[in-house]
Parts: C-alpha cells; structure tokens; sequence
C-alpha cells in the first residue's frame, strides 16, 4: 500500500454533531418550556441536510445555507414555533463550535509527520476553519466541496481533490465512518479507510455501521489508523 496522502470526511468523522447540535436544541428548548425527542429531531435535521448538499453541482447555496433552512423546516414539523429567531440563530451556530471526537488532533498531528493530510468535506469552508481552530486540528489543507462547486459523491469532487493535491488518486487514503464516501471515492481509484463511529448519530447507532469489505484499512480509532500507517 503506497500512500502519499490522506483527505478526511470531516462532518461526522471528525466531529461529534449529533452531541453538539442535540444538546443546542435541548438547551434552546428548556428555555422555552419545550418538550421534544431531541436525538430523533436532531437526526432528521442531519438527514435532511445531507440530502440536500450531497451530490449538488453548483449550487447557488452552501451547507452552512442548507443546515439554515432544514432548521426552519424541522422546527417547524416537530411544532417547536415557540423557538425565537435569536434561539434558532444559537443552534445553527453550533454547527462551526462543535467538538471533536478525542484522539483526532493528536493523530493528524502523527500522520503530518508523514503524510499530506487534508480535510475533505461537504461542510464550509469557514465551518472547518472554526472547529478547526477549537480544537486544535492543523491541516495541510482544507479542501471543501464548496470551492470546487460540486460536492460528493460526484466523481469530479474526488477527482479535483486529487488534482489540487498534485497525487495520483491511488495514492490518496480517503478515510471516513460512511460507505456511501468511501465507496465513490474507491470507484475513482482512492484507496479507503473505514474508521468504526458507533456514537455518531447517538444512542440509535449509526445507519450504516459495517464497512464494506473493499475499504483498505478499517480502524477503530485515529490513533489505530496512525498506528497502522506508520506513523
């Protein structure tokens, strides 16, 4: 296996969302005398959102946008009107301070020693700039779909990705928690990395918690997967 980089999926590999954006909607709603299954709402919020970002092809709009406009929707189906703009405005804003999950600056910090790592991602440029700076990640470089106008999983994403790292695609590790990444990343000639994230989408799970046989590595955490890189 000869890699010379890795691009990293950064929504839900790196970022702990569904915590983050869980406890906004409950704080944000105990303060308004609010009752709600907030882990359902949360991951239909995530739901929608993804289906509405993944695959674009120039769109005139950006995640950040999408997560705005999914929020209103949501609030609005789980009838929780009673949330004011200023409460609405605090919960989309917790999409760029969110956490971390542990172990991955201190990995990525390994892995530069040895490798071109970069985030690869649906989300805004801005957004990993700030949960970047939060937690400490450093980055070779910060690759999201929104500067090159098409986002994953079209194959131009992984395709430019590739070319604006100056690296063959098979020399490039793409490393994400989800198959539907991993998966059009391979059909462009990527190598893969599968890392395990059971908590992502909360105490239901993950929808797609098995990592299809193909990926190259799979790895129970960052630290396992700079283990085995040598790094």
């Amino acid at each position: 296996m000869t890699v010379k980089a890795l691009t990293f999926d950064t929504g839900g590999t790196i970022l702990d969302w569904h915590r983050g954006i869980s406890g906004a909607f409950a704080a944000a709603g105990a303060a308004r005398g609010l009752n709600a299954d907030w882990a359902a709402l949360t991951n239909e919020y995530r739901r929608r959102s993804l289906k509405a970002i993944v695959n674009a092809e120039r769109p005139s709009y950006n995640f950040d946008d999408v997560h705005r406009a999914k929020l209103d929707e949501v609030i609005a189906e789980f009838k929780l009107d009673a949330l004011t703009a200023a409460d609405r405005d605090a919960i989309w804003r917790t999409w760029h301070a969110l956490d971390a999950w542990p172990g991955f600056a201190a990995a990525a910090a390994r892995l530069r020693k040895r490798y071109v790592v970069a985030s690869f991602t649906l989300l805004t440029t801005s957004l990993v700039v700030d949960v970047s700076k939060k937690n400490g990640i450093d980055w070779d470089a910060i690759i999201s779909c929104e500067m090159i106008g098409v986002y994953k999983v079209r194959p131009e994403a992984y395709r430019t990705a590739a070319k604006w790292l100056q690296r063959d695609p098979a020399e490039i590790l793409m490393v994400a928690c989800h198959n539907f990444d991993l998966d059009a990343a391979r059909a462009c000639g990527y190598q893969t990395a599968f890392v395990r994230r059971p908590d992502e989408w909360g105490p239901g799970g993950p929808p797609d918690p098995n990592p299809n046989p193909a990926c190259t590595l799979v790895v129970d955490d960052f630290a396992q997967l700079a283990d085995k890189l040598g790094a």
